[in-house]
């Protein structure tokens, strides 16, 4: 599959300090793409460097083969921002704004505006001032108004900040209609983790202004059980013997075991006096994995 967007040895500096390193990142259609980092890992310059908002030191942003600096508007033409809370006009109508966004764009019309307008869920309130919107009816307007000209790249800087869990789970759902039906390729930073688990295919995670880790979600080959078990010195010296890989978790310890490996740990627990309360199978979250990346680094 060719990638819509790729970030080429991206980088950026400011002063005399490096603010992003050599970046290299492909975004493909139709996946939603998670960026995460610390506190001033370096997300938003990036963010602003693909939207043609900052010029990058060295490096490019292609998009669909063209880069971002010698075909600005061919580039800006394929791709949609929503940054947090959209703005828009509030003495208007919802759908007054997409027609007074539409002219900025070749070929929206009416037809288009019904189109995202249906897409993101807005019949019956559209005609509506969007003074009397709720913030969640705002966001889906922010994102009908991205989708106007069919972009085949989306950029969300925290999309659900503020809003209800009903109104994030909305959002999540349209998000992935649009990547799935239409193709899209989205890219979204958030500091809810638990958000970007649901939400996102794979994650690239930043750090001090490199990209340290890009992995896949919910496919992992690692096999990992939860156990609760004591006296902890019996404990401790049979896992010290059988599992290459232990972390201490809560009032228990994770271990890097197979299934298959399961009964005989069992069994020689027992042998050994260790009284077991608990070993099921256990899924790292995203904030497990975060915190293991970056070394506990500030989720912002």
């Amino acid at each position: 599959m060719e990638p819509i967007v790729e970030l080429r040895n991206l980088s950026k500096t400011i002063g005399s300090k490096k603010i992003i390193k050599n970046l290299n990142l492909s975004l493909y259609p139709g996946q939603i793409t998670g960026f995460l980092g610390p506190n001033g890992a370096g997300k938003t310059t990036t963010i602003r460097m693909m939207a043609g908002l900052m010029k990058p030191t060295s490096g490019e942003v292609w998009i669909e083969g063209q880069s971002n600096q010698t075909h600005f508007e061919e580039t800006m033409q394929k791709m949609g921002v929503i940054v947090e809370n959209p703005e828009m006009y509030k003495f208007m109508s919802g759908w007054k704004n997409l027609v007074h966004f539409a002219r900025m764009h070749k070929g929206v019309d009416e037809n288009r505006i019904r189109e995202v307008v249906a897409q993101v869920g807005m019949e019956k309130r559209i005609h509506e001032k969007v003074s009397t919107y709720s913030l969640g009816m705002r966001q889906r307007l922010g994102l009908a108004q991205a989708l106007l000209h069919r972009p085949k790249f989306l950029i969300l800087d925290e999309p659900t900040n503020g809003l209800d869990p009903a109104g994030i789970r909305e959002f999540r759902t349209y998000l992935r209609q649009i990547a799935e039906q239409d193709g899209v390729s989205v890219f979204v930073s958030s500091h809810l983790l638990s958000e970007i688990e649901l939400m996102c295919d794979r994650i690239a995670v930043i750090q001090n202004g490199e990209l340290i880790d890009i992995r896949e979600m919910h496919q992992t080959t690692e096999s990992f059980y939860y156990l609760q078990a004591e006296p902890s010195d019996a404990l401790t010296a049979v896992l010290g013997n059988k599992v290459q890989d232990v972390t201490a978790h809560n009032k228990g310890y994770v271990l890097a075991i197979t299934e298959a490996e399961v009964p005989s740990l069992i069994s020689e627990l027992v042998a050994n006096g260790v009284a077991i309360y608990q070993i099921a199978p256990f899924k790292k979250t995203l904030e497990d994995q975060f915190l293991e990346m970056t070394g506990g680094g500030q989720i912002v």
